[in-house]
């Protein structure tokens, strides 16, 4: 078992009776569950962060909606200063500091609503009124979205059917199959869900919970789960065991991990000098693909998950740039979607900022769409 935290360790046993206090009032139906009229279909897993959530949400955002689906996504919104349930608005100046990094980048990404609110419940009543009263589907914009002060990066893809920046017919959209994508729910119980869909690295297996570790929940929560993706080359090493772990009847899915750079002058060329930051759960996995990809990073640097970049951090960032001759930087999609128009142009003292999209590709793309139709039913 692999502790994160020395000073954890003590707190962990509090934790466990904690997650077994809650699990009890559960069973016994003081905890309540409530039950949206769209489906849900969870995706989550046992880390505090860094499996892989936000891609695989952007993935089945544009498979179901490729397949003719309304969908939507709800999510937390970790860290964001907005209250209460709100619609992501990409034309707000500061969208990722007012919904959140993640949030925003879905939002970029997939073109469908995405709403923010601690209460789940909340934010999706609020997007099942929003769509229009009797069941009629207002329309659902299939656009490239870009938020002010962002770094544009990626290409937006087409849903089937429609063009970029149409609206589909209302008459279509009000016979299309509906659903509330809910990012990072898996311990989210008090929301209803059709599909439990969990993330889980070969890293998970071994982790503490926290705060020793940063596993959430004991392995045994995974009978919970109807789905569990593995990474495909750490499916041959893992599959067994996790199978021992889940229900007969829930299923197993890989996906397949590729980076994307933006369009860079030079970048990848001999003499270049990359140096990469950014704040998520897991750094050294960011690395360890950047150094795959074959970029050789001069320096590194980690903030904490989530943290909101300031202008001190990029001069910051820029001293240590210069120190170790670095040329260009890199960093993650979540983390661009921080950076405004001034820190940019601080950047720019060393060289272009390159933002590296993680994509993922679910092996069995048809078997996916299979499996979540018949169990939103």
């Amino acid at each position: 078992m692999r502790a994160r935290r020395w000073w954890g360790w003590p707190l962990t046993p509090i934790y466990a009776a904690g997650l077994t206090v809650r699990d009890g009032l559960r069973r016994i139906g003081l905890l309540r569950t409530r039950r949206l009229t769209w489906p849900v279909i969870s995706v989550g897993s046992l880390s505090a962060g860094g499996a892989g959530k936000t891609p695989v949400v952007i993935a089945l955002a544009g498979l179901l909606r490729d397949r003719g689906w309304y969908v939507d996504v709800l999510s937390r919104g970790y860290s964001r200063t907005g209250r209460g349930v709100e619609l992501v608005d990409l034309e707000v100046v500061d969208a990722a500091s007012r919904f959140g990094d993640e949030p925003v980048v879905i939002a970029q990404r997939t073109g469908v609503r995405v709403w923010v609110g601690a209460n789940r419940f909340a934010a999706g009543a609020a997007a099942e009124s929003a769509e229009g009263e009797g069941g009629r589907l207002l329309p659902q914009t299939i656009s490239r979205p870009t938020a002010k002060n962002a770094v544009g990066w990626g290409t937006q893809p087409e849903s089937a059917g429609f063009s970029p920046g149409a609206e589909a017919p209302c008459s279509l959209l009000s016979t299309r199959r509906r659903a509330h994508l809910l990012d990072d729910g898996f311990q989210h119980r008090g929301l209803a869900r059709k599909a439990d869909i969990v993330l889980l690295t070969e890293a998970d297996l071994d982790e503490a919970l926290l705060p020793g570790g940063n596993r959430r929940e004991p392995l045994a929560a995974l009978r919970r789960a109807d789905v569990v993706v593995l990474r495909e080359q750490e499916q041959e090493r893992v599959e067994a065991r996790v199978r021992g772990l889940m229900r007969a009847d829930a299923v197993v899915w890989n996906l397949r991990r590729e980076l994307r750079f933006t369009a860079l002058t030079g970048a990848g060329s001999a003499g270049d000098r990359p140096m990469a930051f950014c704040a998520i759960a897991r750094p050294e996995e960011f690395w360890a693909m950047l150094e795959e990809a074959g970029c050789s990073l001069v320096r590194r640097v980690a903030f904490s998950d989530h943290h909101a970049y300031s202008m001190e951090d990029m001069v910051g960032v820029v001293a240590t740039a210069k120190n170790h001759g670095a040329t260009y930087f890199l960093t993650t999609e979540k983390d661009a979607v921080k950076l405004d128009g001034a820190m940019l142009k601080r950047l720019g003292e060393v060289g272009p900022v390159c933002v590296v999209g993680l994509d993922v590709k679910l092996a069995d793309e048809s078997g996916v769409i299979g499996d979540l139709e018949a169990r939103c039913r």
